[in-house]
């Protein structure tokens, strides 16, 4: 009869060892940062609706605008979980210097970094790291949303470039970005095969945007329309081969699901941080309301939800670090954690009673802010779809 063997584990060291160092440094980096910097003037600046220009260059010296990228092009040498990160401690302060911020670490520069010639490169990709020049991302149309064959900016090809006539909407950073990473259709009998993105200055002759939107949060984010009125822009500023538009974005797309979800648990962490400091000062019938199991069943599901969505969004951001294809999973993320927040700022609210109502209290920026992510990077209704599109296919 044949010895069964017996597993032995070794026990070496006791101490389990969850993040990196160099995630925890990030993390406690950024952390120290909002405190510090960003959360005691964060209502001001919501209030006045002005882009925090300051707090901006701050992040771009103290290196972030760069951590996705390596450090030949101007970039920290970091990564998709780093950057992640960063992104999370930045949303619990405040989520429109954390969507600005994003935008420029990711979409505004991605294309520009794996397309742009060195020339390029050295024009608008060096000084955008270093946070000399801002840049911005133009995809959304306003027949075109998550249904990109419906794009009608149109980009004419002339014996030695382009010509672009059209319009893009919900362009975050559109009226301050020195350039602008645009999505157009160079064949429309193509549909999805006719795409292919575009770098063009905020100079280029036939550029213009409308005045920002007033919008119901993130109010910092200046955001605009923009137009393009026979724009010529040069062949060597064509971002990725012909017809390739909608293989480039899929070269983000993960990321960007996950970009904005790790921005729901910054704002969730935000909404349970407030929530367990008020409802423990808070008395009512001569007990803190954190006495109550109606309060504490709150406190309980923003706390399960928003460390499930940790966990969800730290295995897609080490998925993409390798290089493990991982579309569906980001959109999960994505899906689940903006969803979480949503739940958590309206919890927020409810703990809060009436002073949830007061724009003294941060927790209505967190309501209003919270629906910012529910377009960003997918409706959740496309989402859903394509979830379950994925799993049924299997």
């Amino acid at each position: 009869m044949e010895k069964i063997k017996k597993i032995k584990i070794k026990k070496k060291n006791k101490k389990i060892k969850i993040r990196s160092n160099i995630e925890n440094m990030v993390r406690k980096t950024m952390a120290d940062f909002v405190d510090k910097e960003v959360i005691p003037i964060a209502r001001d600046l919501d209030d006045s609706g002005k882009f925090p220009d300051k707090l901006f260059q701050k992040l771009a010296k103290m290196g972030l605008l760069g951590i996705r990228y390596p450090k030949e092009v101007g970039g920290a040498g970091g990564n998709t979980t780093l950057y992640c990160i960063a992104m999370q401690e930045l949303a619990r302060g405040l989520m429109s210097l954390a969507a600005t911020t994003a935008m420029q670490c990711l979409m505004s520069t991605n294309g520009l970094y794996l397309y742009g010639s060195k020339k390029l490169h050295k024009e608008f990709l060096y000084p955008a790291l270093k946070g000399e020049k801002i840049g911005a991302f133009q995809l959304t149309e306003p027949d075109a949303g998550s249904d990109l064959s419906a794009v009608k900016t149109r980009a004419e090809k002339t014996s030695d470039g382009y010509v672009i006539n059209g319009m893009k909407t919900w362009s975050t950073s559109g009226p301050k970005a020195d350039f602008h990473t645009v999505l157009c259709q160079t064949d429309s009998s193509k549909g999805l095969k006719g795409l292919r993105f575009f770098l063009v200055p905020k100079d280029t002759p036939g550029f213009s945007f409308s005045k920002p939107f007033k919008t119901l949060g993130t109010k910092t984010s200046v955001i605009s329309e923009i137009y393009f009125n026979n724009c010529y822009i040069p062949e060597e500023y064509a971002l990725g081969k012909e017809g390739k538009g909608l293989d480039v974005l899929l070269t983000i797309l993960s990321e960007i699901r996950i970009m904005t979800a790790s921005l729901a648990l910054g704002l969730h962490r935000a909404a349970l941080d407030d929530s367990i400091k008020y409802c423990k000062e808070r008395v009512q019938f001569k007990k803190p309301i954190s006495k109550y199991q109606l309060i504490q069943a709150k406190i309980a599901n923003m706390a399960v939800n928003l460390e499930a969505g940790q966990l969800m969004v730290d295995k897609v951001t080490h998925m993409i670090d390798k290089g493990i294809p991982c579309l569906n999973n980001a959109s999960m993320a994505k899906y689940f954690t903006v969803e979480s927040a949503c739940e958590a700022s309206d919890y927020a609210m409810r703990i809060f009673g009436g002073y949830g109502y007061s724009m003294e209290y941060s927790v209505q920026r967190y309501y209003r802010d919270n629906r910012f992510l529910l377009y960003g990077g997918g409706t959740h209704e496309v989402l859903q779809t394509t979830i379950a599109r994925e799993i049924l296919s299997k």
